[in-house]
């Protein structure tokens, strides 16, 4: 078994000692992990964001989690798994490992909402995960969609192939026969064309199941990627993924590779949602939890309200703030929602924080109204609302709503992740009900 150390967003590090409120680490991976938040820094990603790296009494250097979920999955084997902070009446606070495995369900469904991704397709109830760190996790999605396209058997194509033969086919290459067959009068130095699987999309994918192999840990995953490879036996790995990519052809009778193409960027390339390196690291999926946020608020509420009343666009870019002399300063908000009878127009813009009741305006940031005030203006919203996740410390049902002279109103929701369906159909009857009350 590998090696597992959780953490949640927010979480924190610490080498050797055992101290209340951390977790802790060996030497050499707390090092490892060190080093490779410290590579990062000069990436587009603000490693800070990533993760911080402090210096605190008592305890020594400390490496705390930021806002990013997800794994960090070293060459030696041990997985770093960071887990999205959630406040739940549904959790199940009392039992740890039920706790985080919620959690690990909840990242996984998210994870399936983000548009261009591999992880659409997992079903969750057919993985144990309980039982399984993240990485596991994501080996058997990438398992489930080959064994979806072997189910249909591999694409095949025409390859150009140039030997040695002993039966005579396609055209003679002369100078290479010359060159081999001088005193081999029975062979022919040809070029044909073979129908074969050895495409490039095939050798990724074996190029990908093998280095699967080596990394798993699970008796499960491990039998089923020898099964796999023996699907694969006519194919050769890829050593130049590069290249192999570059020469696909895109085909719609390929579209049964989506995903797992999609899985091998990820897994031989490092081109995850957010790219992260390092010397010391195998893997790094990392994902900002705003992100998943908005995708899952999106998707669940366009769920919700998929019916003949309303239409639901996501990222809207219909208006500018300014048309003169030009259109600038695109508008975004996250959901808009039409309510097709009357065309009432509300809008939702999804915010990953923590609210508190001892905050200034329970922690809002200003820019946030800023934008929630040009929505409105803009789209001539009857509704605007701030969706936050869940708090302890403010209940669900709690009236904030910010009021203007000039007529704009602006409503601030919270969501329980573990009851999503529940807290957005609340949500979703204010919508139907607003304006016949």
């Amino acid at each position: 078994m590998r090696t597992v150390y959780q953490i949640t967003e927010f979480g924190s590090f610490i080498s050797e000692k055992e101290l209340p409120g951390y977790a802790t680490l060996p030497k050499h991976t707390f090092e490892q992990l060190e080093t490779f938040i410290l590579s990062n820094k000069s990436k587009k990603t603000d490693a800070l964001e990533l993760m911080g790296i402090s210096h605190k009494r008592g305890a020594g250097k400390v490496i705390t989690a930021r806002n990013y979920v997800g794994i960090i999955t070293m060459k030696d084997g041990t997985v770093i798994e960071i887990l999205p902070k959630v406040y739940s009446k549904q959790s199940c606070e009392s039992d740890n490992d039920k706790a985080a495995a919620q959690i690990k369900r909840l990242l996984v469904e998210m994870l399936k909402t983000l548009r261009i991704s591999p992880y659409k397709s997992l079903q969750t109830s057919c993985v144990n995960i309980e039982r399984m760190n993240l990485f596991e996790v994501f080996i058997r999605m990438f398992i489930d969609e080959i064994f979806r396209i072997v189910k249909h058997g591999l694409k095949r194509s025409y390859e150009t192939v140039e030997n040695n033969e002993q039966l005579f086919k396609g055209k003679i290459k002369f100078q290479e026969h010359i060159k081999y067959n001088f005193a081999h009068k029975e062979r022919s130095y040809v070029e044909y064309d073979d129908y074969n699987s050895n495409r490039p999309e095939n050798r990724l994918l074996k190029a990908a199941l093998l280095y699967l192999y080596k990394k798993s840990a699970s008796v499960r995953n491990k039998s089923d990627l020898r099964t796999l490879l023996n699907e694969f036996c006519e194919v050769d790995a890829s050593t130049d993924y590069e290249g192999d990519y570059a020469s696909i052809i895109p085909d719609r009778n390929m579209k049964d590779y989506e995903a797992a193409l999609l899985w091998c960027r990820v897994l031989l390339m490092g081109k995850s949602f957010t790219s992260f390196s390092g010397s010391e690291v195998a893997v790094a999926l990392l994902f900002p939890m705003e992100t998943l946020f908005e995708s899952y608020i999106a998707a669940r509420l366009s769920r919700v309200l998929e019916n003949d009343e309303f239409s639901v666009s996501v990222q809207d870019k219909t208006y500018y703030l300014f048309d003169k002399p030009d259109k600038k300063f695109l508008i975004k908000p996250d959901i808009v929602i039409n309510r097709k009878a009357d065309n009432v127009v509300f809008i939702l813009d999804t915010k990953w924080k923590v609210l508190s009741e001892v905050k200034v305006n329970y922690g809002i940031a200003q820019g946030d109204m800023y934008q929630m005030f040009a929505y409105q203006k803009k789209y001539g919203a009857e509704n605007v609302t701030l969706l936050y996740p869940l708090t302890e410390q403010i209940p669900i049902d709690k009236r904030i709503e910010y009021i203007s002279n000039d007529g704009v109103t602006v409503k601030v929701k919270f969501v329980d992740l573990l009851d999503i369906d529940n807290s957005l159909a609340a949500i979703a009857e204010e919508f139907e009900k607003y304006g016949y009350t």
